[in-house]
């Protein structure tokens, strides 16, 4: 404990830190001695290769050793009068080579004639093509009493660790903090994982990867380091995700433990909607089903992520799921991300639940307050028997009688709070989380750990596969001729703008200007207008007459991603396609291909950078959500795949979920493992601090599921 207090001490108190710097290292995150420690480079250069100077060749990044020659301080009258050039004449054995800094007077007090010192830099003809000179290299003043060390040159001469940085502080002055740091702390950093975990991967001791990782030897190669695959690397990331799995794992088992509902299968409800239904379940829907009912009739809580493409009826499995529910006496719950799509869940039950005795209602924020104290009361007694809304439900004075079913939609787009509070309005209800965002299994089991894990992987038959197009903004005579031949069939077409700079307004502006333009085209057609401005009852009169077959083409902003169907639209347009995420542009291409007919996507590209013709191009080759999200997780990164700030995950420092899928799977094994075997992990002292360092407050939010 002692040793953890002293890893605490605030990292202005190091040697050369200081108040004024150690609150740039705060912006780096790091505010103690232990912060420092586990800071680590993000790449690494080996600089320990050192050349003569006859050797040297242009362009060539290299190191030398040499003597300064002489020193000349140079301010060219053709350029701004404020700029001063510090240059060396260097020499060895072999040659002659320069040096030069711009506006670093500073040095002119720490080089000397005579120095012996190490340089790194790239080379290159001088303006004269006479000699080879290096700009503002770094560099290495050697002590003249002892020989060349690259044990203690931490700049040069070795390979060299790179940090991030901050303004204010240069690659020099991290490193040397570093490297103070861990002289002088290293040994203050203690082991948690048990023993039997360490041996049984055969992972390196704690201390050394540390060390390594600041400073490795130079018979470890530069490669191996840059992609994260020293088995230093591997130690700290399996720490990480170790410590999220273990986490994941009792949170799981404490809902094991918890008592819950214990439902009775009853059917009568079931069966009335699914002989009403005009289509049969397919088969995916019919397994997904029933893991849920047999969740739903054990006497614990269900915890369970369905997930699944777009189009794969993940809304009729949730919507029997609460037909069990309430055929037991108990109200369901839909929480929804967004008024439209809360709106469109309301519709879609509304109408599948025609003629059939359950009560669905509908609460969203924007509903007026004497209508939404009917809705409270009928929610309080059970007069309501399904109810549908946004995060308007988590309010307090929103009261359920006998709460048995929570079902969260696109769950990724809520925090873990909202989740939480949802959930303490029942008695340990049973959990349904619907995503339709394909999620790669890899980070599936991360995000969502605790969770028990349904893939509705089969779409219904009769669909064919949506043909995607990529087009430039300048082909509109083409992009018009689609809708035309589309509408000449009887089909209808979706025009989709994009939100740009999150501006509602720019964004509204856009849809507007789009809808005049297609009328001036198509004066004779129908022209619908959607965006998140109008008011509730607006959308919904919209989307009923493009529904109804009244609305030829509906313009839209991106209110339309998700929950809307129409089976007779078979033409999606998106312009400004480079403007959205992969998975964005998944969701909105479902939109249409509901039906038997087939169905066409187009891509309006307009300016595109290497990453947006990445992820445009992949959307012409698959139509597979699982492996688009695959992609788009390489891309972008996890952090910003998930939205880290919604997602209520600890943040990882080292971690990379498609990089480190193996380690991730290792770690969950032996977290789930450990707690399974132990009733309480208490046991393991050192454990259980890192963990609850590693949580934070998280950790305590996290054990509601």
């Amino acid at each position: 404990m002692q040793k953890d207090k002293y890893l605490s001490t605030p990292i202005r108190y190091i040697k050369g830190v200081g108040p004024s710097r150690s609150k740039l290292l705060s912006k780096l995150g790091i505010e103690t001695i232990k912060d420092a420690l586990y800071f680590l480079p993000y790449r690494y250069e080996d600089r320990s290769s050192i050349k003569k100077i006859i050797d040297l060749r242009p362009n060539d990044i290299s190191t030398i050793v040499a003597k300064v020659k002489k020193i000349t301080i140079k301010q060219p009258k053709s350029f701004n009068q404020k700029l001063k050039i510090l240059e060396l004449t260097l020499t060895d054995s072999s040659g002659v080579t320069y040096a030069k800094w711009f506006n670093q007077p500073f040095l002119e007090k720490v080089f000397k004639i005579n120095d012996e010192i190490v340089l790194y830099g790239q080379f290159r003809l001088n303006y004269w093509h006479t000699a080879l000179e290096t700009i503002n290299p770094e560099y290495e003043i050697l002590d003249t009493e002892e020989p060349f060390n690259e044990q203690i040159n931490i700049h040069i001469g070795r390979i060299v660790p790179i940090y991030r940085l901050t303004n204010g502080l240069s690659q020099r002055q991290i490193r040397n903090i570093t490297y103070t740091v861990l002289l002088d702390n290293i040994e203050y950093i203690e082991d948690s994982l048990p023993k039997e975990i360490i041996q049984s991967q055969g992972l390196p001791d704690l201390r050394e990867s540390i060390k390594n990782l600041h400073y490795p030897p130079n018979d470890i190669s530069v490669e191996k380091l840059n992609n994260f695959q020293t088995k230093f690397h591997q130690r700290l990331i399996f720490d990480e995700l170790f410590f999220f799995q273990v986490g994941l794992a009792l949170i799981k088992k404490k809902e094991q433990k918890e008592k819950g509902i214990s439902f009775n299968y009853k059917e009568n409800l079931i069966n009335q909607l699914l002989v009403k239904l005009p289509f049969n379940l397919t088969n995916a829907q019919q397994r997904v089903f029933k893991e849920i009912t047999n969740d739903m009739t054990s006497p614990f809580p269900m915890n369970r992520l369905i997930q699944g493409d777009v189009g794969s009826g993940k809304t009729i499995v949730a919507l029997l799921s609460m037909l069990l529910c309430v055929e037991n006496g108990y109200q369901a719950v839909l929480m929804a991300p967004t008024e439209i799509l809360a709106e469109q869940h309301f519709t879609n039950i509304s109408n599948f639940l025609k003629d059939i005795d359950v009560k669905v209602q509908l609460i969203t924020g924007s509903k007026k307050l004497g209508l939404k104290k009917k809705i409270e009361d009928a929610i309080d007694t059970s007069k309501a028997n399904i109810i549908v809304g946004t995060h308007a439900l988590i309010q307090e004075n929103i009261r359920f009688e006998k709460l048995g079913l929570v079902v969260i939609d696109e769950q990724h787009r809520f925090g873990v709070i909202q989740r939480a509070t949802l959930r303490k309005k029942g008695f340990n209800p049973d959990t349904i989380v619907m995503t339709a965002t394909p999620i790669p299994r890899t980070l599936a089991l991360t995000l969502y750990g605790d969770l028990d894990y349904s893939i509705i992987d089969e779409l219904p038959p009769n669909r064919s596969p949506i043909k995607t197009i990529l087009l430039d903004k300048r082909n509109e005579n083409l992009r018009f001729n689609f809708i035309k031949e589309e509408i000449a069939k009887g089909r209808q077409v979706y025009v989709i703008y994009p939100l740009i700079e999150e501006s509602e307004k720019v964004d509204l502006e856009s849809a507007i200007e789009g809808a005049q333009g297609i009328q001036k085209r198509f004066p004779n057609l129908s022209i619908g207008l959607l965006h998140g401005k109008m008011k509730a009852e607006e959308r919904q009169a919209t989307m009923e007459e493009f529904k109804n077959g009244k609305i030829h083409i509906l313009v839209s902003t991106t209110v339309v991603e998700v929950g809307v169907d129409v089976s007779n639209a078979t033409l999606m347009i998106i312009m400004n396609a480079e403007r959205f995420g992969l998975a964005q542009l998944h969701q909105l291409r479902g939109r249409v291909g509901r039906g038997s007919n087939q169905s066409y996507c187009i891509l309006v590209q307009h300016k595109t950078n290497e990453d947006a013709r990445r992820r445009l191009s992949i959307m012409t080759k698959t139509n597979n959500g699982f492996l688009i999200a695959e992609e788009d997780l390489k891309i972008r990164g996890h952090g910003e795949f998930l939205g880290t700030k919604q997602s209520g995950l600890p943040e990882f420092k080292i971690a990379n979920l498609p990089r480190d899928a193996e380690i991730l799977t290792a770690a969950r094994n032996e977290a789930f493992s450990l707690v399974d075997k132990n009733s309480s992990i208490a046991i393991y002292t050192k454990l259980n601090d890192s963990l609850r360092q590693f949580w934070g407050d998280r950790f305590d939010l996290l054990k509601v599921g």
